[in-house]
C-alpha cells in the first residue's frame, strides 16, 4: 500500500527535482503539498508549488496549501544566485488558481486529523508551516506518524553561514520549536546531503527532453551546475531535498543514530546552528534520529531510476 505523505516545501531546484520524483512514484500517496517562504518569497513559493503541478501533470493532484509570509524578517533574500530570482532557475512557471488556497498550516491539521497517524511529513524548507501550526494548534502534532526534516549541520560547516543550514538559519525559532516537540522526527543534514552530490554527468541520465519531467529537468539543472560553477567554484551540486525523498522511500540507504539536537536562535554568529550533544556522555535527551551515512552507489541509481520513471510517465 502506497505511504501517505505530505510534502511541504520552497522550490528551489532541488525541491522541484524532488516534486518531479514524488509526483509520479507508485510508493506514495501524496495527500497534499504546502508552500513555505525559504529558497523565494511566500508568494513566489506558492506560486512554483501550483505551477509546478500544472506543468508535470501528475496523475493525481494533491491538495495545495499557500505559504505566510515569515512572522519576523527575513535574514536572507533566499539564494537568487544559485536558484534565480523565481527559484526554478530563470523558467518563471506561473500557476494558476493560487488566489483563494487555503493556508499551508491549516491544510496540514486538516489531512492530519482525517488520517491519524498515517501520514509522514516531509519537510524541505524552513520548518515554519509546522511550527504555525504547533502554536495554533497542538493537539494535531501527535497525530503525524512521522516528520522528516531536510536541514541543519551537526559535525560540518552551514551554507547559509559558517554555523549554519539555510533552512535553519531561515527561521531558527520554528525549528527549535519542532525539535523541542513531541513528534517522532528523523534529520537528513549537510552531513550527509553534500557528501551524496552529483556531477554534469547526471544531465545525461535524465529522461528525455521529449518528456515534461524531462524538459523541466533539464532546464533547471542545466542553471544549477553553471550557477555552481560561477559562484561556487564547484562541479558538484548536491540534491538536499531528494536524498531527504530517498530516506522515506529507501530508509535503508542510510545509517541513523538517535541524538539530541536544538537549534540556535540568538548568536550573532551562530543564529540557525544545529547543536547536538555529542559528549562521551550526554546530558540532553534524545529527540530525533539523524542520517550520518548514506550508500551512495545505491541511492545514486535510485534518485536517477525515480527521475527515469517519472519521466516514463510524462
Amino acid at each position: 500500500m502506497a505511504r501517505k505523505i505530505l510534502i511541504d516545501c520552497d522550490p528551489g531546484i532541488d525541491d522541484a527535482v524532488a516534486l518531479c520524483m514524488a509526483l509520479f512514484d507508485p510508493r506514495l500517496d501524496i495527500m497534499a503539498i504546502t508552500a513555505t517562504a525559504g529558497t523565494v518569497d511566500s508568494d513566489q513559493a506558492t506560486n512554483n508549488v501550483t505551477a509546478l503541478i500544472e506543468t508535470l501533470d501528475p496523475p493525481r493532484y494533491p491538495r495545495v496549501g499557500k505559504a505566510l509570509a515569515p512572522s519576523s524578517e527575513a535574514p536572507v533574500d533566499g539564494n537568487p544566485a544559485l536558484h534565480a530570482a523565481d527559484g526554478l532557475g530563470g523558467l518563471n512557471l506561473r500557476g494558476s488558481n493560487r488566489q483563494h488556497l487555503p493556508d499551508g498550516d491549516r491544510v496540514m491539521a486538516d489531512v492530519f486529523r482525517r488520517h491519524k497517524n498515517e501520514v509522514t511529513l516531509l519537510c524541505l524548507g524552513p520548518l515554519t508551516n509546522l511550527a504555525r501550526l504547533a502554536r495554533r494548534d497542538p493537539a494535531v502534532l501527535p497525530l503525524i506518524d512521522k516528520v522528516i526534516i531536510s536541514g541543519g549541520a551537526v559535525q560540518t560547516s552551514g551554507n547559509a553561514s559558517v554555523a549554519a543550514e539555510f533552512n535553519m538559519f531561515f527561521d531558527p525559532a520554528a525549528a527549535k520549536d519542532i525539535f523541542a516537540s513531541a513528534t517522532t522526527k528523523s534529520m537528513v543534514p549537510l552531513d550527509v546531503t553534500e557528501e551524496f552530490s552529483f556531477g554534469v554527468e547526471l544531465l545525461e541520465r535524465l529522461p528525455s527532453r521529449d518528456t515534461r519531467v524531462g524538459q523541466l529537468l533539464h532546464q533547471i539543472l542545466q542553471f544549477a551546475f553553471r550557477a555552481a560553477h560561477h559562484h561556487l567554484g564547484r562541479e558538484m551540486i548536491p540534491l538536499y531535498a531528494p536524498t531527504a525523498l530517498l530516506s522515506v522511500l529507501e530508509p535503508e540507504l542510510f545509517q541513523w543514530e538517535p541524538m539530541a539536537v536544538d537549534v540556535e536562535t540568538k548568536g550573532e554568529l551562530t543564529r540557525g546552528m544545529t547543536v547536538a550533544d555529542l559528549r562521551m556522555r550526554p546530558q540532553w535527551t534524545s529527540n530525533m534520529e539523524v542520517a550520518t551515512e548514506i550508500n551512495e552507489a545505491d541511492a545514486e541509481q535510485s534518485l536517477v531510476r525515480g527521475l527515469r520513471f517519472a519521466g516514463q510517465q510524462t
